[in-house]
């Protein structure tokens, strides 16, 4: 992954992205993922104003809205199951489900209830009609009721008229297509162009290096002294030129990965109307072309004398010519092919292909006499046979080669071209170049043309449950789920609203009362860490803008203390540096430069023996995913757990795990592609944690687990991450836009501020009132308004233009405060050891033993490839492919064995060519027909890669066992 700016700041670019164009028409889709509920409520206010403003229109869709930023909107459209629930003023909202029964609570964000309120297990919490018994109102029913209401009356009413033409403004008819002229178009997509590939650099002085040592192998092998002038070495020298034609034309594969990875970016721009294919496809070929004359001016110059080619300087350039067409003649091939596939899965299987079919009927390897006539059409339509033509033609019809054969009136060049079946005519050459040339613009051509007309892939596959198929069912049609009590479920949906009660104090956290008793026992451990800092290398960029220092300081000196059965929210603004803190913690941080002192138990952290007693719950959620949560459990448990802990312990284990996370209905559901099959979004982050507590871990970290679900399904998973802390674990968790339920869940908070510094540890207390009395004793700080979300009062007083406007700095506020002293005096106490403690030591690095490693990798792997037939289908095509292919045109070749080219050398060469396009099919294949794409759902072994290092990173097993 390249770095760059943190998730929620890339949010804000795509917003900025739309707003800095002329439209008055704005449709956003959950642009608050990963932001701070503060930044949130800054944009949207912000958008607001100018809707207000200019005229303009908005539709935002958000998930989990605080509610100060849902009253910012003026209409709402309440969607449930398809159907339109509500669509009018936000202020009547209420006012409708008070008339169907139900009443929001006082301390509930209005949007948090108007997702729950639909729901069929949530529903029955606000009935307020004391006077009848609550019956579930099902979702057709609201709407039927929302069209005799007066809100829905009103807006039929108003649908009714037909708009008035005079009402409309000249500028609502756009005149032109594009904002501005094809010329500044072009000059605006060729100077984005050249800062891409100045900005790539490195790809094109590898492709140069790698050329270079390439011709360093060529002229090596094909060294003149060992080359004489005769039709047996004449052959020799065909062989150069043809693997120097195989080297150039393969330098142009880099083009078809590097389109790709591009091509989702275009496509939204283009959708967007911000240019033409044309002004897009037009730099990318242009701009390459001074490339080329560096790349092959590299591989000519190294090994053309070297070799022993004619030495006539004409000869030379045209050599040079030629492989320059060549060049640009393959990267137009594979930008075309990267156009039509518009997949990596697609592109890399037909790209290899093409390039195999080209070089088997480019003359060389099959000489053009001996090709059959069912295959002969391919012969003329392949750019490699008019390149291998020019290039022989150049070279063999050159002065060094006019010796004549005895026994002939021939010269050796001509001889050899004869046997080979290459023309023998000097216009061969330019019929060649003129190929070429005919083949890039073609090329070219069709891929701007693709661009043009095609749309990106996507998928269109249902991600849902059966779980959630029957609840949908049923808040249609007002049906009980099969099996479901009423009274147990609104037990467990309300115990999430009984934890966010309770006091949240230090003391009463340490309670171990309620916890949750496991049948495998651990340790229960604290962490500690003082005056922690982290650096990187200052990036190049800030240099050039004058910074003299020679590294970025990243985090600045923080100190807190994680305790077991505390549940810690880890929060700021974005760019504040929580994830950067909790990856120092966990040991993730691989690059960089770590000062300060972290404890576990009071003794000094280890990060070997720290990753078997610890665990880190991903915020993408990399599971396998053609495996079971069951299996994905059993896999996780099996490596992790101790060797004393026999099976049927662990299966024990895995059972109660389930139950504590609440997937026991689910445990035969195949995980699947996030967005394609398998697991919601919110059982996939339940199985995130269940995978790290089958593990046994004393401290977790949570990387906002709650981000990208709605209100419900964070409850949801709150409700996970609660029954983990009971059980006496150490839990932090970073979190975004939390709802005021879920913000006092948590037993305290670690507050930082930009820059890497924090300016609030301690409790959250009930109602948020340890944090509130904190923030509000500061002088100039606003009180907090009734009903307000706290965690988004938090963060708008205490942000950077607040410290400006009051001339503070929160966190030398906090290291005045009397607060600051208490942490310091209970970090000194966690960083002693207790009495009768040890240190935590393991015999060896891994849980288990090496053949236990490789047994659970073996069966892991088994699975996944019997679940996945495609995989293995499209291997046994590509061979079957191959086979009919090579079988069709080389038949009955095998018995006319007196021809001179029927020498080991083309077979060495078929071969090699062979393998090395199968080994880019199947390294780069999952199932071209199965419709997975490379961007945004990953191959098979791209996920599986992740997975691993996700497995090594917490010590489960040697990398070696996954590649076996």
């Amino acid at each position: 992954m390249l770095r760059g700016i943190s998730g929620g700041q890339r949010k804000r670019v795509t917003t900025g992205e739309m707003l800095v164009g002329p439209a008055k028409a704005l449709f956003m889709d959950e642009i608050s993922t990963g932001l701070d509920s503060s930044t949130t409520y800054q944009i949207v206010n912000s958008l607001r104003q100018t809707i207000h403003i200019l005229g303009g229109t908005a539709v935002i869709s958000l998930l989990q809205p605080a509610p100060e930023t849902y009253n910012l909107f003026d209409d709402i459209i309440l969607l449930s199951d398809g159907q339109v629930v509500y669509q009018g003023p936000r202020e009547n909202v209420l006012e409708f489900f008070e008339f169907m029964g139900f009443k929001c609570p006082g301390r509930k964000g209005v949007a948090d209830f108007l997702q729950e309120v639909t729901s069929k297990k949530d529903q029955e919490q606000y009935w307020y009609r004391g006077d009848r018994p609550y019956r579930f109102v099902p979702v057709k029913q609201f709407a039927d009721a929302f069209r005799s209401f007066h809100v829905g009356k009103s807006i039929e009413n108003e649908l009714k008229v037909p708009f008035d033409r005079t009402r409309s403004h000249p500028a609502a008819l756009a005149t032109s297509k594009f904002g501005v002229s094809r010329m500044e178009l072009l000059k605006a997509t060729i100077d984005r162009e050249l800062l891409l590939m100045k900005r790539n650099a490195f790809m094109y002085i590898f492709k140069a290096v790698n050329l270079t040592l390439m011709a360093f192998i060529v002229m090596t092998t094909f060294f003149r002294t060992n080359m004489r002038r005769n039709v047996e070495y004449g052959t020799i020298y065909l062989g150069a030129l043809f693997f120097a034609l195989d080297t150039i034309m393969f330098n142009g594969f880099a083009e078809l990965a590097m389109t790709v990875m591009k091509l989702p970016v275009f496509f939204k721009q283009r959708d967007l109307l911000f240019f033409p294919a044309w002004a897009y496809t037009i730099p990318s070929w242009i701009l390459q072309i001074p490339i080329t004359f560096v790349e092959v001016g590299v591989y000519v110059f190294t090994t053309y004398y070297v070799i022993g080619f004619d030495p006539s300087v004409s000869r030379f350039f045209k050599q040079y010519l030629l492989l320059l067409a060549i060049n640009q003649m393959s990267s137009s091939l594979f930008r075309f092919i990267a156009g039509i596939g518009r997949d990596m899965v697609v592109s890399h299987t037909f790209g290899p292909l093409s390039l195999l079919a080209f070089a088997a009927l480019g003359g060389f390897i099959l000489a053009r006499p001996d090709i059959k006539k069912w295959w002969i059409w391919g012969y003329w339509i392949s750019p490699l046979s008019y390149a291998q033509n020019a290039i022989s033609t150049n070279e063999f019809l050159g002065p060094s080669w006019n010796q004549i054969v005895s026994g002939t009136n021939e010269t050796i060049g001509v001889t050899v071209l004869k046997n080979r079946g290459i023309f023998t005519e000097a216009k061969w050459y330019w019929i060649g170049l003129g190929a070429m040339v005919g083949y890039t613009l073609l090329f070219n051509l069709l891929y701007t043309l693709a661009l043009s007309v095609l749309s990106p892939l996507t998928d269109a596959h249902p991600s849902m449950s059966e779980e959630e198929l029957k609840e949908k069912h049923a808040n249609l049609t007002g049906k009980a789920l099969e099996g479901h009590k009423e009274k147990n479920s609104r037990k467990q949906e309300l115990e999430l609203s009984h934890i966010s009660d309770r006091n949240s104090g230090i003391s009463g956290a340490d309670s171990s009362d309620s916890r949750k008793r496991l049948v495998l026992p651990f340790t229960p451990l604290s962490l500690t860490f003082n005056d922690t800092k982290y650096s990187v290398d200052m990036p190049e960029a800030m240099k050039a803008q004058g910074v003299t220092e020679d590294r970025l300081l990243l985090l600045k000196g923080v100190s807190g203390s994680f305790r077991p059965g505390v549940l810690t929210a880890l929060m700021g603004v974005s760019g504040a540096g929580k994830t950067t803190l909790m990856d120092v913690l966990a040991g993730r941080k691989t690059g960089g430069y770590i000062e300060g002192e972290i404890t576990v138990s009071g003794y000094p952290k280890k990060q070997e023996t720290f990753a078997r007693i610890s665990g880190y719950c991903e915020q993408n959620d990399i599971h396998s995913p053609h495996v079971t949560i069951y299996e994905s459990l059993v896999f996780s448990a099996w490596l992790r757990l101790p060797a004393e802990v026999d099976s049927d312990r662990r299966k024990m284990f895995i059972e109660e795990i389930m139950d504590l996370v609440e997937l026991t209905s689910l445990r035969g559901a195949l995980v699947g592609l996030p967005g394609v099959n398998g697991l919601s979004t919110e059982q996939r982050k339940r199985l995130t944690i269940a995978v790290e507590l089958v593990a046994n871990p004393s401290i977790i970290f949570m990387d906002e687990p709650t981000s990208g679900l709605d209100a419900r399904a964070a409850a949801i998973v709150m409700r996970t991450v609660r029954n983990t802390v009971n059980t006496g674990r150490t839990v932090v968790c970073t979190i975004h836009q939390p709802s005021i339920d879920i913000f006092e869940a948590f037993d305290e908070l670690f507050l930082m501020k930009r820059g890497g510094e924090e300016i609030y540890v301690g409790p959250v207390g009930q109602n948020s009132a340890n944090l509130i009395e904190y923030f509000e004793e500061i002088e100039g700080i606003s009180k907090i308004k009734d009903g307000y979300n706290p965690a988004t009062w938090m963060l708008e007083v205490s942000s950077s233009a607040q410290e400006e406007m009051l001339g503070i700095d929160f966190a030398e506020v906090y290291r005045q405060s009397e607060l600051y002293q208490r942490n310091k005096e209970l970090i000194k106490e966690l960083s002693m050891p207790p009495p009768g403690s040890r240190d935590l030591n393991f015999p060896t690095q891994y849980s288990r033993s090496f053949v236990t490693q490789c047994l659970a990798c073996l069966w892991k792997q088994k699975l996944s490839y019997w679940r996945n037939p495609s995989y293995t289908a499209v291997r046994l095509l590509f061979t079957i492919v191959i086979a009919l292919m090579f079988g069709t045109m080389f038949w009955d070749l095998g018995i006319e064995d007196h021809r001179i080219y029927s020498m080991p050398w083309d077979q060495c060469m078929l071969q090699y060519y062979t393998s090395e396009c199968k080994i880019l099919v199947l390294f780069n294949q999952l199932s071209w027909w199965s419709e997975q794409s490379f961007t945004g759902k990953e191959q098979l072994a791209c996920i599986q890669l992740f997975h691993m290092h996700l497995d090594r990173l917490l010590s489960n097993f040697r990398t070696y066992w996954f590649r076996l």
